[in-house]
């Protein structure tokens, strides 16, 4: 009977400590959605960002994805962010999807602009670049190497 016990105690004991790493990991990755006021920008594509995935200006984390939606007009992606209140962003502001890495995710980059206007709560930022995945880029390379041109194209 004793033994039971001593082993009921050693795995609670050990779930603690687990929930204890799991909540400092949580609290020091920054994954909670910024609070502020909420943007959009549209896309040509969007390459797999995801709602929760950050918004950064100069590698500083600034706002969070809201949500991802197709804009039944133009069929554009339209992504809906929330940005910290404490950051204005001139109307000029370059959005751009960017990847963290060739494993890593992505997330959206904003390259402020110089205007003396800001973006007001729900407005639209209007200059992006357009996401260029891995295979795009891997392929531009290869047709260049080969000295492909388009005399073969159909």
């Amino acid at each position: 009977m004793g033994r039971h016990s001593i082993e009921t105690v050693l795995g609670a004991v050990v779930l603690a400590v687990a929930g204890f790493f799991v909540y400092i990991a949580l609290d020091k990755a920054d994954v909670k959605a910024v609070a502020g006021y909420e943007a959009n920008v549209a896309f040509y594509k969007i390459g797999g960002l995801e709602k929760g995935s950050d918004v950064r200006i100069s590698g500083i984390k600034v706002g969070t994805v809201l949500k991802n939606r197709l804009n039944p007009k133009t069929y554009e992606a339209v992504v809906s962010m929330s940005i910290s209140s404490e950051i204005k962003i001139p109307v000029d502001t370059v959005a751009s999807i960017a990847s963290e890495g060739i494993l890593g995710g992505k997330y959206v980059r904003l390259e402020p602009g110089a205007a003396k206007e800001y973006l007001k709560p729900g407005g639209s930022l209007s200059k992006t670049k357009d996401f260029r995945s891995l295979e795009d880029q891997v392929g531009e390379i290869i047709f260049l190497a080969t000295g492909g041109s388009d005399k073969g194209a159909k």
